[in-house]
């Protein structure tokens, strides 16, 4: 075990900085972070968020059970996982997405399923949230560990973003297209594993639209809905292949078109846009960005002739 996360109480937090203290770690300052610590090649980060804890590096596993759990946690947690979360480890398929929140790229829906056996090896290979993965290289290594597991069945769907616009126009609103991509993906993934009884994916803002989505196409497994769905093995490991997918597709149309295309919605966004627009018209945003996003009215508010083509005119 290489990499391993933690919440903590504030006063857990406290005291796990003064075992460092005591052990002679050297600290650091870290973006977001009440602390973190090293010592040879172990990296402890407490985030405010929460507060958690994120060891990282040789010695993980050592760190766990003989310092952060029992004088700081006062509980043995590693290796229980089953009996605390039986439901991680049961069959089921994880399902999340990537690109919603970005304007430009396509949005990608990846499924995965996984069983106890499965769920082990892809904890024992670090599989994470991708929220937690700043690397692409990290991205595209964990994504190798995903396919490469024994009986891991995955599936991915992306919507292109001239596609995704004449569906977001034809669906009227995200939620209805986000449920369509789920309900593709666990139907694919229902045909491969015809026997999983039951499906996860994040909670969505009005629940009925997934589960409606789904006996559109006359699927009957179990369908659980949660927030912080990526804490689950499957869900974090179909986040991964997503972004995989995602940002494959963003740095090689950015090499297509001559401009880096940059994640989110930011000013940074409106110029690369701005800029696409001035080397190859108008037509090229369609294939590009998701048009239904406000961002479009600050590009085309200094686009030369201030026109946007329709959803896949």
């Amino acid at each position: 075990m290489t990499s391993h996360t933690s919440p903590l109480t504030t006063s857990q937090a406290e005291k796990l900085r003064a075992c460092l203290e005591e052990r002679g770690y050297d600290f650091e300052s870290k973006p977001h972070a009440l602390f973190a610590a090293r010592k040879d090649k172990l990296n402890v980060t407490v985030y405010q968020k929460g507060p958690k804890v994120l060891v990282q590096g040789k010695g993980t596993e050592d760190f766990i059970r003989f310092i952060l759990e029992p004088e700081v946690l006062g509980e043995a947690r590693l290796g229980y996982e089953e009996v605390r979360d039986p439901d991680r480890f049961a069959p089921h398929f994880g399902i999340d997405e990537s690109g919603k929140g970005d304007y430009f790229g396509p949005l990608v829906i990846a499924g995965v399923f996984t069983d106890a056996v499965i769920a082990r090896q892809l904890m024992a290979a670090g599989i994470m949230d991708s929220k937690r993965v700043t690397s692409a290289a990290r991205i595209r290594q964990l994504a190798a560990a995903i396919r490469a597991t024994p009986g891991c069945t995955s599936e991915v769907v992306s919507i292109g973003p001239e596609r995704y616009n004449e569906m977001h126009a034809s669906f009227g609103n995200l939620n209805r297209l986000l449920a369509w991509g789920h309900a593709r993906v666990i139907e694919k993934l229902a045909a491969a594993r015809p026997d999983c009884p039951r499906a996860l994916s994040d909670q969505f803002a009005r629940p009925e639209v997934l589960q409606r989505a789904l006996r559109q196409k006359g699927l009957t497994l179990q369908l659980d809905q949660r927030t912080k769905g990526e804490s689950d093995t499957a869900v974090a490991a179909a986040s991964i292949l997503a972004r995989e997918r995602f940002i494959d597709w963003m740095d090689k149309t950015s090499v297509a078109c001559g401009v880096k295309l940059p994640l989110g919605a930011s000013p940074e966004v409106v110029r690369a846009a701005r800029e696409l627009i001035a080397r190859h018209g108008g037509d090229s945003l369609n294939k590009v960005a998701k048009l239904h996003f406000r961002t479009t009215a600050a590009v085309l508010a200094a686009a030369p002739d201030g026109t946007l083509p329709e959803p896949g005119a």
